[in-house]
């Protein structure tokens, strides 16, 4: 309660202008807002996103869609429409903020202590990472991601295996029907069980269980989410290729484990027949997927100045310091602590620190090659991190001389806040010397406040037509009753492309190109980071030269608010 009433206060100016951390956050509104206007459960194409295309259909999972749809409608008949999608857009994260504090605290109380577990609640409170993915207005998939990772590790403490194996089946299958990222940990996961199978024989059950559940649920949560009939084989979201790959293993599992006693090299050729024939499936229906991936069939212009900068689905390097601190610090130490804790620990205990361990350095691995990861990796952190802490703090206790104090309080500072003694240097330094402020510039630029805000109103005012976009704020418009060209979603390649193409093409072949779609407006704001890129790829092109204050004859100004720096034009018919 205590962290959600902070939370609240540092975000009401947002929550207030409705100002979202991230484009997909109203995205996922705009998909919520369709499917409570009566679009289809099975149908999420977002039919105002190239119109002229036919609409981009979303990635996206229902399931998502779920909790918020319902808060809305519990809350409508109360305080009506807008302050029941405002409401929602508080309670739902800090909902699941709740789940993910209470999951991971579980594990800390149960098996290390109490003192422990409050601790594991101040460590994800202070982790900025995590709180990014669990804040007002964060409505976007992550946070379920995380509340579904920690399911599945506390499936690993169950008691009984039967149990176990049906918690971290579930949770796997959910967590992969909202996130086809969660593929690698839940691979990871799955081979932690299969260790286990190999060092104790008769603890076959909980993978052949967990695997079992997991081809049974993601298959059912498919025809769930997707209908009976949705049969491509999508590379960025569960399809049948991947049900095919989830089936084939629990069949494989299943008659293996029915043939126990057998030797272990037998038991081990099964599961390597498993794995092979998973992935040989994968080869053999979509061979894009296997070599590609989720973003296989991107079009190169649009990898090269969009996905390219995307910084939170590229590795950890190309972060910036402070971001890369918060995402490695605590996953480091916890990573150490639980491999003391391995040490330390006896019997089943020292077998649960160790699959932990490996869990956790596999969620760390995944976040140095996608940043957006990292929140993952700092949940499962936290208990051991809070065990290490604790024992820290009990050293303090102790200690009489100066300096080793001291020392020990900086590393429970360094722990909680990594980007302390960055944040001290940079007051200490000149701004343009700071290692805080040497790579702002592009994070100023994106970050430039610019928001439709008060001007949404004006834009509203206009007759209905599609509008010419940044990506960046495409998705605000959609708020309106306009339509758009393009917004950051990478199933609408096509349309990606010709924004692209079209804001570095000359003004003539832009006028021309906008002429034929039939697009009705343009809209820029100069500051963003996406206006400078295309600047420095071509700077008489469209888009540049508008941003600078160049007018041409074939549009027309619009007036719309003193209040935001977005600007817009009417495209002339003729």
């Amino acid at each position: 309660m205590l962290v959600c009433c902070l939370l609240l206060l540092s975000h009401w100016p947002a929550i207030a202008n409705a100002d979202f951390p991230d484009a997909d956050d109203l995205m996922r509104l705009v998909q919520v807002r369709d499917l409570l206007a009566g679009q289809s459960w099975f149908d999420v194409t977002q039919y105002r996103v190239d119109a002229p295309g036919g609409g981009v259909p979303m990635h996206w999972s229902r399931l998502v869609d779920v909790p918020l749809a319902l808060t809305i409608l519990a809350l409508k008949p109360f305080v009506g429409i807008a302050a029941a999608e405002t409401a929602t857009l508080i309670i739902v994260p800090l909902v699941t903020l709740a789940i993910a504090m209470l999951l991971a605290t579980r594990i800390a109380w149960r098996l290390i202590g109490d003192e422990e577990a409050t601790l594991t609640a101040l460590v994800m409170a202070l982790s900025v990472p995590v709180l990014f993915q669990l804040s007002p207005m964060r409505i976007d998939h992550h946070g379920w991601q995380i509340v579904c990772a920690l399911a599945a590790v506390n499936g690993l403490m169950a008691r009984s295996e039967k149990v176990g194996a049906r918690v971290i089946g579930i949770a796997l299958a959910t967590w992969l029907t909202i996130s086809i990222e969660g593929l690698l940990l839940a691979a990871t996961i799955f081979a932690v069980l299969a260790l286990r199978w190999l060092q104790h024989r008769n603890h076959r059950a909980m993978v052949v269980g967990a695997i079992q559940w997991f081809a049974i649920g993601i298959t059912a949560l498919h025809l769930l989410t997707r209908g009976p009939f949705d049969l491509a084989s999508y590379c960025d979201a569960i399809s049948p290729v991947y049900l095919a790959m989830f089936g084939w293993g629990a069949l494989v599992l299943t008659v293996l484990s029915r043939l126990e006693p057998i030797p272990r090299t037998m038991v081990l050729a099964g599961m390597a027949v498993a794995a092979g024939g998973a992935i040989a499936a994968m080869f053999a229906i979509a061979p894009q997927c296997a070599v590609g991936g989720g973003f296989a069939e991107l079009d190169p212009l649009v990898a090269q100045f969009w996905h390219a900068n995307v910084l939170e689905g590229m590795p950890i390097w190309r972060q910036e310091l402070g971001v890369a601190l918060q995402q490695t610090v605590a996953p480091v130490i916890g990573l150490v602590a639980a491999v003391r804790l391995t040490i330390r620990s006896r019997d089943w205990l020292r077998q649960f620190w160790r699959e932990y361990a490996i869990i956790l350095l596999g969620a760390f691995v995944i976040s140095l090659f996608v940043a957006r990861a990292g929140a993952v990796a700092c949940v499962l952190a936290a208990p051991p991190l809070a065990w290490q802490l604790q024992s820290w703090l009990r050293a303090i206790r102790t200690m009489e001389r100066p300096v080793p104090r001291v020392a020990a309080m900086a590393s429970v500072a360094l722990a909680l806040m990594p980007t302390l003694p960055l944040f001290v240097l940079t007051r200490a330094m000149p701004a343009e010397a700071s290692p805080l402020e040497a790579n702002s510039s592009a994070a100023d630029a994106a970050l430039s406040g610019c928001r439709l805000g008060e001007a949404s109103t004006a834009i509203d005012a206009y007759a209905p037509g599609e509008v010419f976009a940044p990506l960046d704020i495409s998705p605000e418009f959609l708020a309106t009753h306009h339509s758009v060209v393009a917004t950051g979603h990478h199933r609408g390649s096509d349309s990606l492309r010709f924004l692209i193409a079209t804001s570095m093409a000359s003004p003539s072949e832009a006028e021309k190109a906008l002429k034929t779609r039939g697009t009705r407006y343009v809209a820029l704001c100069p500051n963003l980071m996406e206006t400078a890129l295309y600047r420095e790829a071509a700077p008489d092109g469209f888009v540049p030269q508008l941003s600078a204050g160049a007018e041409f004859g074939w549009l027309e100004t619009l007036p719309v608010s003193d209040q935001s720096p977005v600007r817009l034009w009417r495209i002339a018919a003729r």
